[in-house]
């Protein structure tokens, strides 16, 4: 292969990984967290190897050997990077071993075989009625069972099988273990992008596995430093965070993790239901790992995990050591009640009240890096919720955090972490909100039709902390119409630009959006604006409502200014639509401006 060569491949029968799977010589980092694959994926793995199709290889990836404390060095296990699915799909129908399912539950997956036509099939009640079934192969693999003894029994429950017959196909049966399996082992010092891109050429299915899935794997096989229940603290902690009723499963689960402090860490989340930052594992590692190592790429954090000294570029177990320690610090300020529950707390006070109206989760995690990070450094806590909402806000309109985000995290928590962190504001507000941002570019951004737009998000948002009313409401808010599901309509009607031909990317622009009630839309139907307001303005001077319960021209006026309506709205008819439109823009813009500045 040449000395260029990063990695090796070999083939080994199923049956040696299998032993190096009982004899730990391999980790496999996936076995703790729920098996995704169906039960039906197992069965036709199991076919497949029976049938003699190949199944693809196994990628391992070594772990850096590493210097002891005595001067030895310590060979590194193998980390399974891929094959999980398939490796736990063996270990629990060939093996008979437990699985996690997807609720977390232990359980092991029986694949039944009938001899007669040489079917596989998922075990159920059914089958354990029909005498034409083995119901668990692993009574034949494992030779739990006696062959002559089994097929004389089988034989005599069905006349048409013969004994030589079903020896050889049990013979077939008990070869799947013999099968041949492809291992591509890559050297410890490859970095992980390389991993990563050998990863994607040699994986058929062209499954990104990203820097956050090498270090959960990295996480989980450490066992010296609490790897293995840290890992577990993560997965438990995302998946509680979304379903709470987990909370007593997990008791029931995983007993030896209910004794630890992550598990009365995280006991708050059984009577929590707010649903506005549900983090998934990457989430939480990236915002406990940049926090705490004042560093942007998860790829230096499998580098530290595994001992590296960057400078001499050797590894050493006193910098896995310590790299265990920081992480477990960040994991646990992460999951901390008051931390967690504040930070929430600041970005609902900034309007975010829901997740509809969060579309960055990058720029949610760098806020909470931002809040850990200001909290340890003694900043107060009035400035503390100043900062991260205004980080928060910048963010999002700038789309800082869109795309590729791992420099940026890097550049950002190096600056935060050095220097005063108003004075980085300032710079950053002086560079990247100019006057041209908030009166050319963002006038420009809200000319779309995408509801999602995050320049929409952000100015309902500015709605929400302003308490303003709904369009044309006297009473009901903005606020309550988002928290009770109700609808977005039209300004100018859609119907009512259809019949000029107008285009749906046109009538759905998003200045053309308001909150509104149903029954005030209703009631305005396809009417020209023109038609409706001239009836609005009827129904201030006689007080008999038609259109919500403004009766007051002022009232109106007031109502109007909130939603960023342009007067033109007065006159308006399908010759003024397009005027209306950037008016509108010109109008959203400056409340934007004059919200971000509030904060």
């Amino acid at each position: 292969m040449g000395n260029n060569t990063k990695y090796t491949v070999n083939h080994y029968p199923i049956d040696t990984i299998l032993n190096w799977v009982n004899s730990n010589e391999i980790a496999i980092p996936e076995i703790q967290r729920p098996f995704v694959w169906d039960s039906t994926k197992v069965r036709d793995l199991i076919d497949s190897l029976y049938r003699g199709y190949p199944i693809g290889y196994l990628i391992l990836w070594r772990n850096p050997s590493v210097k002891l404390k005595d001067g030895k060095t310590a060979e590194g296990k193998k980390i399974l990077i891929d094959g999980q699915q398939r490796v736990a799909s063996l270990s629990t129908s060939v093996l008979g071993q437990n699985i996690i399912n997807k609720n977390y539950e232990k359980e092991i997956i029986k694949i039944a075989f009938n001899p007669i036509n040489e079917y596989f099939e998922v075990y159920n009640s059914a089958i354990a009625r029909d005498a034409s079934w083995i119901p668990d192969i692993s009574s034949i693999l494992l030779k739990k069972t006696h062959l002559l003894k089994f097929i004389k029994e089988f034989v005599s429950k069905n006349e048409n099988v013969s004994d030589d017959y079903l020896f050889e196909v049990l013979d077939k049966l008990l070869k799947i273990t013999e099968r041949q399996i492809g291992i591509i082992e890559l050297d410890h010092d490859l970095d992980i992008e390389t991993v990563t891109e050998i990863f994607i050429r040699i994986n058929s299915k062209g499954v990104v596995l990203s820097q956050a899935d090498f270090a959960m794997s990295k996480i989980a096989v450490d066992k010296k430093y609490g790897g293995e229940t840290l890992r577990k603290c993560i997965d438990y902690f995302c998946h509680l965070a979304v379903s709470p009723d987990f909370y007593s499963q997990l008791k029931e689960l995983d007993n030896e993790f209910t004794k630890t402090i992550y598990f009365n860490k995280m006991s708050w989340l059984k009577n929590e239901n707010d649903n506005l930052y549900d983090p998934d594992y990457t989430d939480l590692l990236r915002v406990a790992f940049t926090s705490e190592f004042n560093r942007g790429r998860l790829s230096d954090l499998v580098s530290l995990l595994s001992g590296r000294n960057f400078e001499t570029r050797t590894y050493e177990e006193k910098i896995s050591e310590e790299s265990f320690k920081l992480l477990n610090k960040g994991i646990l300020n992460y999951i901390n009640e008051n931390n967690f529950k504040k930070f929430v707390m600041i970005i609902k006070s900034a309007g975010f009240i829901v997740p509809e109206l969060i579309r960055s989760q990058n720029a949610l995690n760098f806020a909470y890096i931002l809040y850990l990070k200001l909290k340890s450094r003694g900043y107060n806590q009035n400035d503390i919720e100043h900062f991260v909402r205004k980080w928060f806000v910048l963010s999002v309109l700038t789309g800082r955090y869109s795309g590729p985000t791992e420099a940026t995290f890097d550049f950002d928590i190096k600056q935060i972490s050095s220097r005063n962190f108003r004075e980085f504001l300032k710079l950053t507000e002086d560079s990247d909100l100019s006057d041209a941002f908030w009166n050319v570019a963002m006038i420009e951004n809200l000319d779309t039709s995408v509801i999602s737009s995050p320049y929409f998000n952000v100015f309902l948002a500015s709605q929400v902390k302003a308490n303003d009313r709904g369009f044309l409401s006297e009473d009901i808010t903005v606020k309550d119409l988002i928290l009770h599901k109700g609808d977005i309509h039209h300004v100018y009607p859609k119907e009512y630009l259809k019949k000029f031909g107008i285009q749906k990317n046109s009538y759905n622009k998003i200045a053309n959006y308001v909150y509104m009630q149903s029954e005030i839309n209703i009631n305005i139907s396809n009417r020209a604006p023109k038609k409706y307001f001239s009836e609005i303005i009827e129904q201030c001077n006689t007080g008999i409502k038609k259109y919500g319960g403004i009766t007051d021209t002022k009232v109106l006026s007031r109502n109007l200014k909130t939603n960023c309506i342009p007067e033109i709205i007065f006159e308006g008819e399908i010759n003024n639509y397009e005027d209306f439109l950037y008016k509108r823009r010109v109008l959203m813009a400056k409340k934007l401006k004059d919200y971000y500045f509030s904060l």
